[in-house]
């Protein structure tokens, strides 16, 4: 590892070369410069690319995570409830462990610890397609040296113990009585502040999602043909 010639870094800061790969970063401190050196020639050794130093240093599954939710907020994607609740839980239960941790074992084990606390083989597969989501994110815009196959082989084990799988389908809808019993019911539940019964008969109206219904306001009606405009919906 070398300081790189040619060129005028700011005060303060350090430019190094790998080996004379064509391959350079800006470092504030010299020590934060030989470590992003030292992994760049160790990734030279065994045969990788050398990339540039992922953003925000990230070392963990907990970074990956952030960055992911970072970069689609930066483009002014919006990430949906569900999603992000379940970013959130992964966050939470895997985001310490190490990239390099995040092997077959682990993720097998994370299954089995989800099904035990009552996940479903769809929660279950949900969760595993969101960690298949953030890896490639994470490989295809930072650069960083991962692998998605420990993921692959992770699903198909649990698919084999039944852990993940298809839901149970729902071939009927409810009666018209069945749904009355609901809205009567929360209506007699004085803990709950929200309008229930009035949101499930706009949904069933409407067959708009719950997120939708909450995000209409007064401008979309039109009291002129009682029609409401149409809510865009954001995948995610």
């Amino acid at each position: 590892m070398r300081p790189s010639r040619g060129s005028n870094p700011a005060p303060g800061a350090h430019e190094f070369n790998a080996r004379g790969n064509n391959v350079n970063e800006t470092f504030l401190r010299r020590r934060d410069a030989e470590e992003w050196a030292l992994d760049i020639e160790r990734r030279i050794d065994r045969g990788e690319s050398p990339s540039k130093r992922a953003r925000k240093g990230a070392r963990t599954f907990g970074d990956l995570v952030r960055l992911h939710r970072d970069d689609l907020a930066e483009v002014g994607k919006r990430i949906g409830r569900s999603k992000a609740a379940s970013l959130k839980s992964l966050e939470r239960r895997l985001g310490r462990l190490k990239i390099s941790e995040l092997d077959r074992e682990r993720l097998i084990q994370f299954g089995r610890d989800r099904a035990k606390e009552g996940a479903g083989p769809v929660t279950l597969g949900i969760d595993l397609g969101y960690i298949k989501t953030i890896l490639p994110h994470a490989a295809a815009v930072h650069g960083i040296q991962l692998s998605t196959e420990p993921t692959d082989l992770a699903r198909i084990a649990l698919n084999r113990l039944g852990l993940v799988g298809k839901g149970n389908e729902r071939d009927r809808r409810p009666t018209q009585d069945e749904i009355d019993r609901i809205i009567a019911r929360s209506d007699l539940t004085p803990q709950l502040t929200i309008p229930l019964g009035r949101i499930v008969r706009f949904a069933i109206a409407t067959a708009m999602r719950l997120d939708e219904i909450c995000r209409v306001a007064w401008e979309d009606f039109d009291p002129r043909s009682w029609k409401l405009e149409r809510i865009t919906r954001e995948s995610g």
